[in-house]
């Protein structure tokens, strides 16, 4: 059977080193859905309430750069609250380890000992750890904590969500915005294929098949719509 991946010195190297960050990939699928999603559903709600093709853009391209910055900004509220916290609690370790290194070894040793390691091989792995301070409290913070390995990014990750999500959002506008006719079946057409794609796209990391991964996407986004054209039509005239 095919290797996913290599294993030489190298490929393996490789990969330890790599930015493996999963927070990327969740902000990019969940601005990209929440992008189209909205905007698609503002369309919806437009046309069945029977308004002009203006009245879309104009809420479609305000929704898409308010909401797509409201997002961001509250992306970056919540990661640089983790990252703070983190800050604050290696502080805290760091007070531990000097003033109760032996209380803070025995926190190592059982947290050594959840993972499966015992007697001398458990012995030597925590006199190893607490050799290197950094990767002591990196430890810590993981398996203490539950915080992540490495200093999230706010700024990162705001940017990764307005993007995706401006990217995205704009997309059901364009028949509206090139002038096409019959603009809202296009704008159904092009969100459909955009929902289908973004869901297909998030199956490469994961044990579904693209197509189902495809598939159920499209059934939110189209659920969504539905409900926002339902209530257009209420005020239909």
């Amino acid at each position: 059977m095919e290797s996913e991946h290599g294993h030489s010195a190298e490929e393996i190297a490789a990969r330890l080193d790599a930015d493996t960050d999963s927070t990327r990939l969740r902000d990019a699928i969940f601005g990209g859905i929440d992008g189209t999603v909205t905007t698609f559903a503002i369309v919806a709600g437009v046309q069945g309430a029977g308004l002009a093709p203006g009245i879309v853009v104009a809420l479609g391209l305000a929704n898409v750069l308010a909401d797509g910055f409201s997002m961001a900004a509250g992306n970056y509220a919540g990661t640089k609250a983790i990252a703070d916290d983190r800050r604050r609690l290696w502080a805290v370790e760091e007070r531990h380890i000097r003033a109760n290194r032996q209380g803070e070894l025995d926190e190592l040793d059982q947290i050594l000992a959840r993972q499966g390691l015992r007697g001398q091989v458990r012995q030597d792995a925590g006199k190893m750890i607490s050799e290197d301070q950094d990767q002591w409290i990196k430890i810590m913070l993981s398996e203490e904590y539950g915080l992540p390995a490495t200093d999230p990014r706010p700024v990162r990750a705001a940017l990764i969500i307005f993007t995706a999500f401006v990217a995205a959002g704009l997309l059901p506008l364009m028949p509206y915005l090139v002038g096409l006719g019959a603009a809202f079946g296009w704008s159904i057409g092009v969100s459909a294929v955009t929902f289908f794609g973004i869901g297909a796209i998030k199956a490469r990391w994961s044990l579904t098949a693209w197509w189902k991964s495809g598939v159920e996407t499209l059934l939110i986004g189209g659920t969504a719509a539905a409900l926002a054209f339902a209530v257009g039509r209420l005020f239909h005239p």
